[in-house]
């Protein structure tokens, strides 16, 4: 087992007071991730380096947002707690400044990423010497000055390493972290055994007030704490994260079978169609790219996208990738189906947002009207019409309590509920049956829409037939470079899409001949550039001071690049976060023009934080490895030189690392309140993964020797059509449908069919014993309390009064408890009835038909005529329903027993008796 963990950083923040607290916190999380994966070979933490060009834009627009966004929130929240100060409201105390995590923080190059490699250093250490779960395994680290993204050096190490002649092709691989192209760069290794750990996504989840801290109200909401809410530590809330494992094979089969085309004229490849699959589903959107106008994936844009891929792979019998390579003629195929169909697809989408709009209005109208307020009165004294008065109570204090229930039950659904008791919250109604409506100037559902949308978005005229043909060529290169990211690596490192919108699927015409070359030799942005290249101004303490300057000084040549407020194009969504935000792109050359005079001045340490990093292997000394590693650092000169390893099926190259500890060294703690690492034994080197060639293509498949795992699908988890559970197919066809017996059709086959006794048919019940001549002292059988039985006589071989259900004396008796036996033929009036009060066996021998009497009232069963070979006559508290002219001999059932007459010709069986003295027949 080969583990892989993404270090996220982002959501164990929220509960820590300082960064001592989030280093023990990400400590943890990986110490309770490793007990649930338990690697057996690798464990690879991988933090974000520096990413491509096509990737910083994406950042640059999450920083800018998110400065932007705490710089309103602290102007919002001062604006409330004045209000509420104004209104008298007790109003907890302000939070200390620059207690605020900034989240911009976690950006390579920060002091903040520095330290948190440093932390992850001590921790390897500190398990691999102490922990005797971590004794045998390798531990890679590939920290934040590593170039690339996490997720993206774990691939580039999957990816050489399935190269490699000696690679295990059924390895196992566990991938942890949140980001959902995991599941696609998982597929696009074609790996047989890769499992997906990530944590459980609960929705609408409570979060705090920003103000006071409680839950259960949003900050506008907010009127204050009471003064015995007022507390030091604040609330305390929320559970232990879960995880859920996303095991792609399961995937895999899915797709296959959502993926299956018969009938092709060339063979088919399912390792070829999930490329395709992953390549058809960037055009729904991805990291590096906006996503088509007429692509949702609420409104299926899947779906479609496999429909005419389909399509245009029947037609052009060939697939459209092929190990990151496209074929952009096919393509073309399917966006100009694509382009056909849009009209429908906006005007679609259009009626489907005013259904919804119209059905969110009634809901919101129904609820208005049950949440109104109850506290007028209901009962005796309420206001009535004359004439039309209540009746008098009987039971007042009933009354008020249902009355007080129904009020709780109100006020608990409606959450609308009158608090205005000291101490407590009053929530504020706030809400309108009509929502603000988003000013669309496209209105992609009217006629014309592409011209509106091209003056709009891009301040073209649509006339320009030129420019939005270049468009469309920038985004197809885009979405060649994003796969070839995905299945060889970066392609280059400061290729970038440069527009906010997508073209539409109508414009890409002509795309056949586009080349899709890259340039070679690119080198990715330094950690301290990145900053200089993501960060707004408000982020400026990460950034050296002298350059820190250059984004705020009036006078600085790239002042330009860190605009103070900016619009954000809601671009016909509802919220802001959800539109785009319009940032000048960073000119790469103007960059380093204004920074290249200042790197003199940058520190030691600001020095070594603006370094491109290797991976640092690591090792216990019980590794197979052990002495080889320790023969290196005998020689002090070798940290120039490169030394090839082969260890448990990893290769690569490796140097020794000045950050090593010796061994039998000490490591300081950089965390306050963990202790030293004395007497060390772990080695440190430097990690390279094995080079290959510029043309060097890795291929996309099924490696030789590679074990498909079980299948896990059975045929009813893909039939969509049924939702019951799967049962196999019956003969020839397809359909599964079962006989059905209602219950007097199972009541005529228990009449009907012979039934053997029971293996316990011969038991009698526990705690009873009957005398006979072997034995004497035992009780007798009159004392046992069950039920008397008497019937008519009548053929009623093996029949199983415990095992029918709905026999109308199967249910035990409350006194008696069960009777003995469960497979008894009927016997007539062979002893007498006994009407005691309970129901009781009338002498010894054979099992007789009850007759019911409960509290001495004399029940009387006898002659009541019915075609079921029984006679009963139902009495009961003084109700004779023998003399209701009800004539039952008529009713035959078709129960293959014959008619009465026959019943009463055959002879019943006679009793046995057996060695303990219980009869039998």
């Amino acid at each position: 087992m080969v583990s892989y963990i993404l270090v996220l950083i982002l959501k164990i923040n929220q509960r820590q007071k300082n960064e001592d607290e989030m280093m023990i916190a990400i400590f943890e999380c990986i110490d309770r991730l490793f007990k649930i994966v338990r690697p057996r070979k690798l464990l690879y933490m991988a933090i974000d380096g520096v990413a491509p060009r096509a990737k910083m834009n994406q950042q640059r627009s999450r920083r800018f947002r998110a400065s932007k966004e705490v710089v309103e929130k602290v102007q919002e929240i001062a604006r409330i707690r004045a209000e509420m100060i104004s209104k008298g409201y007790v109003v907890p105390p302000e939070k200390e400044k620059g207690s605020h995590f900034d989240s911009n923080c976690i950006t390579p190059g920060t002091p903040f990423m520095a330290r948190l490699s440093t932390c992850l250093h001590y921790y390897i250490h500190d398990r691999l010497n102490n922990d005797p779960g971590w004794r045998n395994i390798k531990v890679i680290l590939s920290d934040a000055n590593v170039p690339g993204e996490g997720e993206h050096k774990i691939m580039d190490y999957i990816r050489k390493q399935r190269a490699q002649p000696e690679h295990d092709p059924n390895t196992q691989h566990c991938l942890c972290g949140a980001d959902a192209d995991l599941i696609m760069l998982g597929l696009a290794t074609h790996e047989p055994n890769f499992t997906i750990i990530r944590e459980e996504f609960k929705p609408n989840q409570p979060r705090p007030c920003e103000i006071c801290g409680q839950i259960g109200h949003e900050m506008k909401e907010c009127i204050g704490l009471a003064v015995s809410e007022i507390v030091d530590g604040g609330p305390t809330f929320g559970c232990e994260q879960q995880f859920i494992f996303v095991r792609l094979n399961v995937l895999r089969e899915y797709l296959e079978r959502e993926l299956q085309m018969p009938g092709l004229p060339f063979p088919y490849n399912f390792e070829r169609v999930i490329d395709d699959w992953v390549f058809m589903c960037f055009f729904v959107g991805n990291d590096f790219l906006p996503h088509l106008p007429s692509l949702e994936i609420r409104e299926g844009a899947i779906d479609r996208l496999i429909a005419l891929y389909k399509k245009t792979v029947y037609k052009t019998n060939g697939f459209i990738t092929d190990s990151g390579d496209v074929e952009l003629d096919r393509v073309q195929l399917i966006m100009s189906d694509l382009g056909e169909a849009e009209d429908e697809i906006f005007k679609k989408r259009q009626e489907t947002e005013l259904m919804f709009k119209h059905r969110n209005k009634m809901r919101k109208r129904r609820e208005k009207n049950m949440n109104r307020s109850s506290f007028q009165l209901h009962g005796q004294f309420s206001p009535t019409p004359i004439g039309q008065g209540s009746q008098p109570l009987q039971n007042v204090r009933q009354e008020a309590y249902y009355q007080r229930v129904q009020n709780m039950q109100q006020n608990t659904q409606g959450g609308n509920e009158d608090q205005n008791r000291r101490g407590e919250k009053r929530a504020y109604d706030g809400s309108s049956e009509d929502e603000e409506e988003v000013n669309d100037e496209v209105r992609l559902w009217e006629d014309g829409f592409k011209s509106r949308y091209y003056e709009s978005k891009f301040d073209i005229s649509s006339e320009n037939e030129e420019f939005r043909h270049n468009v469309a060529l920038q985004y197809v290169r885009g979405l060649c470079w994003v796969l070839r990211y995905y299945y060889q690596g970066c392609a280059s490192w400061n290729w970038y899409y440069p527009y906010h919108y997508a073209p539409f699927a109508s414009d890409f015409q002509n795309i056949g001949g586009l080349s899709t070359k890259f340039e070679h030799g690119t080198q990715p942005f330094k950690p301290l550039e990145q900053l200089m290249g993501v960060f707004p101004a408000a982020s400026s303490s990460h950034v050296p001071a002298p350059w820190a300057k250059l984004m705020s000084d009036p006078d600085s040549n790239i002042i330009d690049f860190y605009p103070e407020d900016f619009k954000i194009d809601l671009n016909g969504k509802k919220f802001a976060w959800q539109g785009v935000a319009l940032l000048p792109f960073v000119d790469e050359k103007r960059l380093h023009r204004a920074l290249e005079p200042l790197y003199d001045m940058l520190t030691d340490a600001e020095k070594k934080r603006n370094v491109r990093g290797d991976d640092r292997l690591y090792i216990g000394r019980d590794h197979i490895s052990y002495s080889f590693f320790q023969e290196l650092y005998s020689n002090p000169n070798n940290f120039t030189i490169e030394s090839e390893i082969s260890s448990g099926g990893m290769k690569g190259s490796i140097m020794l690392a000045e950050d090593c500890v010796k061994q039998g060294g000490s490591l300081p703690s950089p965390v306050d309140g963990l202790e030293v690492i004395r007497n060390n034994s772990v080695i440190c080197v430097r990690f390279r993964d094995p080079k290959y060639g510029k043309e060097f293509i890795f291929s996309a498949g099924r490696l030789d020797g590679a074990v498909e795992p079980p299948r896990v699908l059975k045929p009813g988890d893909l039939d969509h059509e049924q939702s019951r559970a799967w049962r196999p197919q019956i003969g020839m066809t397809r359909r599964n449908d079962r006989g059905y017996l209602s219950n007097p059709g199972h009541r005529m086959l228990g009449h009907s069919m012979e039934r053997k006794p029971g293996l316990y048919s011969q038991v009698p019940p526990a705690g009873y014993s009957f005398s006979n001549e072997q034995n004497q002292g035992r009780n007798d059988r009159s004392s046992y309390q069950g039920r008397n039985h008497s019937s008519n006589e009548g053929n009623m071989k093996s029949r199983n009064f415990r095992g029918n259900r709905h026999h109308p004396y199967e249910r035990n008796n409350v006194m008696g408890g069960p009777r003995p036996g469960g497979y008894q033929p009927f016997q007539k009036n062979n002893y007498s009835n006994r009407n005691d009060g309970y129901n009781r066996y009338g002498g010894q021998g054979s099992y007789s038909q009850p007759s019911r009497s409960r509290g001495g009232r004399g029940n009387d069963y006898s002659n009541q005529s019915r075609n079921s070979n029984r006679d009963y006559n139902y009495s009961s508290q003084g109700r004779d329903y023998s003399s209701q002219g009800r004539d039952y001999s008529d009713h035959n059932r078709d129960s293959g027993r014959g008619n009465g007459n026959d019943s009463q010709s055959s002879a019943p069986p006679k009793p046995s008796t057996d060695q303990s003295g219980w009869r039998s027949f």
